[in-house]
């Protein structure tokens, strides 16, 4: 699986893409963001508050009870928000 990281998540895991394998009994968005603050480090910081990390699965912006699989390109990244002020 290939995971990317943006914005502040890219900056506290230091790293804005890498392979991953997806591991045993991680089946889902919540698995994996779970797996992911188990990495310590970097990965805790940026992990340890899920409401605060959005996700795409394969380009599809989606819910932590989401299937993930092998193969597939998982994004994570903060709440983005826009327009003029």
């Amino acid at each position: 699986m290939k995971a990317l990281y943006f914005a502040w998540v890219r900056e506290k895991t230091g790293c804005s893409v890498e392979d991953v394998t997806l591991p045993k009994g991680v089946g889902t968005v919540a698995e994996l963001i779970e797996w992911q603050m188990g990495r310590g480090g970097g990965y805790a910081e940026a992990f340890g508050d899920a409401k605060s990390i959005r996700v795409a699965v394969n380009q599809t912006h989606v819910g932590t009870a989401h299937p993930v699989a092998d193969g597939d390109e998982v994004a994570f990244f903060p709440p983005v928000t826009g327009g003029t002020p």
